[in-house]
């Protein structure tokens, strides 16, 4: 039986076209970077246009490319590729048409294909624009987002409509404030002002000074008043910035003067050597992660346990070493844990070194958490914040649902009285102060993610521990919390008009003139103790 010629020639057609389409395909991406490669200055743009229309995968990568000068041709071959690594006289390259890497070349074989800073201009826009498109509602974002002031008007009517189809409203907000910086700055259109009133973006308000710049009368007063409105909205976003740093400086004052109000409220030691216990956690951590490199995430969770260990075990050798034979003795005290602070200083810059080192903060802690254009909050002293909250929710459960609370409670609130109904003094005090040490420790993980390790970093915070625990009640948690919060936030709003020396001077006389009025802090102890 004979296949009518009419079905053969149809089998033919059905099993070459892919064929067919992928060469046709693979010409015209060819014939685009050609077009590209060997047009003039005058008819690059429209080379360009050419390639960004074609709906290419490789087109946005090839615009990149060309952007950043790494896009060559082959002089003997006439082949697009572009260059990977331009380090040396051997360059590797790869195919501009598949991304196939075709190993080194020698830069002498290569023509780079000439781009200036004009062309560089409208790249970004075109690529911007091509990133419109995407289906990535992040992309889309960011591509709104670095339109801002690179609108021309090659690309003006294309935003425009682009503006209409864009489904997500807060891309279509950046996109019509990018049309307006160009309307203001190009076509000086006062009904664009009005789009800009309440934005906080930088380039919307480099647009509006520009704008009351000008000598147009229609233009500069809707310009004032325009910025009028913004400058009281940074004013709020600046006010809110500047609490959550005191938040957060508070946030760690907390952490590292709460150990120091338990072991202070149950055994009146003035420990000097407090400092040096936030240091060996901090210093902890950082021996994690040489344990456990490249995994910073890992390494800082593993250190919260490992810092308090740490730092309770030294505080149980310095407890039974030199504080129980002082007991009643507080100058004699203050000047021996005074001594072993300047010891383990010392014993940090011999064993280690004297040097700062660097803690790296796992990526979910890096950045910042965007709430706007002028106000952005830091991921690492949100997380400390949090940390610091969770320790002293622990510490509440300690002292108000276990035994060992308990015997601290009484113990603080009256010795003599707690030994009398069997409570064993000396083991609730090496207790207390094992965990006051190990807060301590947790203290110095939390700051690693803040600053950099040395062997003077607990002196930076031992004056301050001092006053936070004065200032909110010896022995008080949450006289504690209350206070670290308060100076915390006093502090950064001194420091702007004041200077960050004048604004501590400033807080240490409040504090003084404070407790002249009440010499037991914000929240002070009861008991009888406490009456004597």
């Amino acid at each position: 039986m004979s296949i009518p010629r009419w079905l053969t020639v149809l089998l033919i057609v059905l099993l070459t076209a892919p064929g067919l389409a992928t060469a046709q395909e693979g010409d015209s991406a060819e014939a685009l970077l050609e077009q590209l490669a060997e047009a003039s200055p005058r008819d690059t743009e429209t080379a360009i246009k050419a390639i960004a229309t074609s709906g290419h995968e490789r087109a946005r990568d090839w615009m990149d490319a060309y952007g950043n000068n790494r896009l060559s041709q082959v002089k003997d071959t006439g082949q697009i590729v572009v260059v990977l690594n331009n380090r040396g006289r051997d360059w590797e390259v790869a195919d501009a048409l598949t991304g196939e890497n075709l190993g080194e070349m020698s830069r002498r074989d290569l023509d780079r294909i000439a781009v200036n800073n004009a062309i560089r201009r409208q790249l970004e826009g075109v690529m911007a624009m091509m990133d419109l498109y995407a289906n990535d509602v992040g992309v889309r974002e960011a591509a709104a987002l670095d339109l801002m002031g690179k609108v021309d008007g090659a690309i003006v009517g294309d935003v425009t409509a682009r503006i209409e189809e864009e489904p997500d409203a807060d891309i279509r907000s950046r996109l019509e404030l990018a049309v307006a910086i160009y309307q203001i700055e190009e076509q000086g259109s006062a009904e664009a002002i009005s789009v800009l009133a309440g934005s906080l973006h930088p380039r919307a308000r480099a647009a509006l000074n520009n704008a009351v710049a000008s000598e147009d009368p229609a233009l500069r007063p809707a310009a004032e008043q325009a910025l009028g409105s913004i400058e009281q909205k940074l004013k709020l976003n600046k006010t809110a910035e500047t609490l959550y740093f005191g938040l957060s400086l508070g946030s760690v004052l907390v952490l590292a003067a709460i150990g120091l109000a338990i072991t202070f409220g149950v055994m009146g030691v003035i420990n000097m050597a407090h400092g040096e216990l936030i240091m060996l956690g901090a210093y902890t951590t950082w021996g994690m992660q040489q344990l456990l490199p490249g995994q910073p995430g890992l390494a800082l969770i593993l250190s919260i346990p490992a810092g308090f260990l740490v730092a309770a075990l030294a505080g149980i050798a310095i407890e039974r070493s030199v504080i129980q034979f002082l007991k009643g003795r507080p100058l004699e005290t203050l000047l021996a844990t005074f001594g072993i602070s300047l010891i383990l200083q010392q014993l940090v810059r011999t064993v280690i070194s004297p040097q700062n080192r660097t803690v790296v903060s796992p990526e979910w802690m890096s950045g910042s958490l965007v709430i706007n254009d002028a106000l952005s909050l830091t991921l690492n002293r949100m997380y400390v914040l949090g940390f610091a909250l969770v320790v002293f929710a622990a510490l509440m459960l300690i002292m108000r649902r276990t035994r060992l609370g308990l015997e601290v409670r009484a113990v603080t609130q009256n010795r003599a009285m707690a030994r009398s109904m069997g409570i064993r003094a000396t083991r609730v005090d090496i207790m207390t102060f094992a965990l006051g040490s190990g807060v301590a420790g947790l203290a110095g993980v939390a700051l690693s993610q803040l600053t950099n390790v040395g062997p003077n970093l607990g002196q930076n915070y031992i004056i301050d521990s001092f006053m936070v625990v004065v200032f909110g009640g010896v022995g008080n948690l949450w006289g504690t919390l209350v206070a670290g919060l308060t100076l915390g936030t006093i502090n950064q709003l001194l420091e702007p008009w004041a200077g960050a020396v004048l604004a501590k001077i400033i807080v240490l006389v409040f504090i003084i003139l404070f407790i002249q009025k009440r010499p037991k802090g914000l929240f002070p102890q009861k008991g009888r103790a406490a009456e004597a």
